[in-house]
């Protein structure tokens, strides 16, 4: 951290810089897109040690959020604690999460010439290319929020990608604080093999239990001998409290207390969000009070329980974009009395091509309580067909409306919407992009 570079790489990294900016300014010039990943990938090849030349110039450290979901909101609320605390941040804000959209965010960050003057730098990973990037960045805190099925047709079963989570990180330095969620199993026994230093976040709030455990559940059998766990509660998903009656593998005790901290946000997801950026902040000696007050007033992240006004109507855009994902944001639509929902499928590289973890989404619930349900996007009659089997009678109170053009959907959700009510859209991750450059005029990526 904060280590010196030498001339000849100093000038190369110069030269790489330099160029980058030059791509930033040229595509948003043109309104081409954010420039969020190509400045990256072109410097990559300029300076192929980009990553590391660049993050061993940050003061305090860099600081990985890694898991399925909540990767952007939680990113967002730690920046935010720690900028509010006086600290100089660089983020990849956008969501590019690959490594170029690493790289791209610390070029942002640069001087002309290369020299990158933050405190710290908070970087949102995919979870797939962890173990790719730990060694040239040797963070100082890994967050590991958690782990779900997400576009199996890239990345395959949540054991794989934990295991080499765990390899991975074992090999870094013993000071390097890693910060598992407690009640993800997967996490859970991680967090116990590793010789780090290791804190957990999670709940201890019974009273939010679900009734059962979901349809769509993944890691529901012992990480270390294979045998069934025994649930006392599920909070979602298989995330919950459990211990194993084979071998005595059990939840690791969270760091903080989770109820005295409130929640951000709408959905029981976003608690843990916030768990997470507190036990890190808390650990970067960041004051309680600047933590709170943070929590207080944080804004939502671009399409994370993002809420916009259109036309005089209210709208909130919850990403939609795995079973898990999705399955709560059914449930934040049917905790709330408003009758009129948008549903947007894509299937693009960003998505996962494979959309067939559509039928292990809990639609039902969603069907049952009737009103007006639109539905868009690439895969719009696959949606459609999967609502149509949720509907258990012929007698439905569903107003199911089948829209391929993805403006003229949003059009007829508003039309639908009543003036005091909320239109909830929950689209895929490509799809929400489109949704929001539709009802802002803008582009993120």
């Amino acid at each position: 951290m904060g280590n010196k570079i030498n001339l000849i790489d100093r000038l190369r990294l110069g030269f790489a810089v330099l160029t980058a900016k030059s791509v930033t300014f040229g595509v948003r010039s043109l309104r081409l897109g954010a420039a969020s990943v190509l400045p990256g990938s072109i410097a990559r090849r300029i300076e192929p040690r980009l990553l590391q030349l660049l993050s061993q110039q940050v003061k305090n450290g860099v600081i990985i959020i890694a898991g399925t979901n909540g990767k952007t909101t939680t990113s967002l609320l730690l920046r935010t604690i720690l900028e509010n605390q006086g600290y100089r941040v660089s983020h990849n804000s956008t969501g590019a999460n690959l490594e170029n959209g690493l790289m791209t965010a610390l070029l942002e960050s640069t001087n002309l010439v290369g020299t990158l003057d933050v405190d710290y730098a908070i970087l949102e990973v995919d979870e797939n290319i962890v173990p790719k990037v730990l060694t040239p960045l040797q963070p100082k805190i890994i967050l590991c929020l958690n782990l779900f099925r997400d576009q199996l047709d890239r990345y395959g079963e949540v054991d794989t990608i934990s295991k080499r989570w765990t390899k991975a990180i074992s090999t870094l330095p013993p000071e390097t604080v890693v910060i598992p969620n407690a009640d993800d199993p997967t996490l859970s026994y991680l967090g116990q093999q590793l010789a780090q230093k290791v804190l957990f976040f999670g709940l201890n709030e019974p009273e939010h239990y679900l009734e059962a455990i979901p349809h769509a559940v993944d890691s529901i059998y012992c990480p270390r001998c294979g045998h069934s766990l025994d649930y006392q509660g599920v909070y979602l998903s298989h995330l919950g409290d459990f211990t194993c009656p084979s071998c005595g593998f059990s939840k690791s005790q969270p760091t903080l207390a989770s109820q005295e901290w409130q929640q951000i946000l709408v959905g029981l997801y976003n608690k843990y969000n916030t768990l997470a950026a507190v036990t890190a902040a808390k650990e970067l000696g960041v004051d309680e009070s600047t933590i709170r007050d943070t929590i207080n007033n944080f804004q939502a992240a671009f399409g994370r329980a993002e809420d916009l006004v259109i036309d005089g109507k209210r709208v909130r855009i919850l990403l939609s974009k795995n079973p898990v994902g999705t399955n709560e944001t059914i449930r934040v639509v049917t905790q709330s009395s408003d009758k009129t929902t948008l549903m947007v499928l894509n299937d693009r590289t960003p998505d996962g091509t494979d959309v067939s973890w559509i039928w292990d989404v809990d639609t039902e619930k969603l069907v049952e309580r009737g009103g007006t349900l639109v539905v868009s996007g690439d895969r719009v009659y696959d949606m459609a067909l999967r609502l149509r089997y949720s509907e258990k009678s012929p007698q439905s109170h569903l107003n199911l409306i089948v829209e391929e053009d993805l403006r003229q959907a949003i059009a007829t959700a508003l039309e639908h919407t009543p003036a005091n009510e909320t239109l909830h859209i929950l689209p895929t991750y490509s799809a929400m992009l489109e949704v929001r450059e539709i009802l802002t005029g803008r582009k993120i990526l």
